[in-house]
């Protein structure tokens, strides 16, 4: 949340959440930028689909895919990751092309990058490519959580 209110991005999350987006809960957790970054959170993937409308979707897993540095982001596009335990269902890759697959490299045996991480370093290069200009504001940083995680 705090990563989205600084950099301009828009933050959907999908339910089930793991998660209480409460005030109060909110505070407790050092989330407190919630009234300054913009949060919708829908019922399901298919209706934050729709929300997005024609936004180019990027999956990031830790599975195969291209370099998260190798995809040339424009405004308005939406970055979906799944959760830390479980990453996004088979479903979900299947409706993104390949070349909207991509991954961050780490050393061979290591476990991923926390979700926390995995976005900050997309989430940043997008922006980057997009010269940190507050137009990119459009881009929208997506988080599909399942129960757990």
């Amino acid at each position: 949340m705090r990563l989205c209110a600084n950099i301009g991005a828009r933050l959907h999350l999908v339910r089930p959440l793991g998660f209480a987006l409460d005030a109060r809960r909110l505070r407790r957790a050092g989330l407190d930028y919630r009234e300054f970054a913009e949060v919708e959170v829908h019922a399901d993937l298919a209706s934050c689909v729709a929300t997005l409308g024609a936004a180019r979707m990027f999956a990031v897993e830790s599975g195969q895919g291209r370099n998260y540095t190798e995809a040339a982001y424009r405004s308005g596009d939406a970055l979906l990751f799944g959760s830390e335990r479980s990453g996004l269902p088979q479903q979900v890759l299947a409706g993104i092309a390949a070349e909207q697959r991509l991954v961050i490299p780490m050393l061979p045996g290591n476990r991923s990058l926390n979700l926390a991480n995995a976005v900050s370093v997309v989430a940043y290069e997008a922006w980057r490519q997009n010269g940190f200009s507050t137009l990119a504001a459009a881009n929208r940083v997506i988080r599909r959580a399942l129960p757990g995680s």
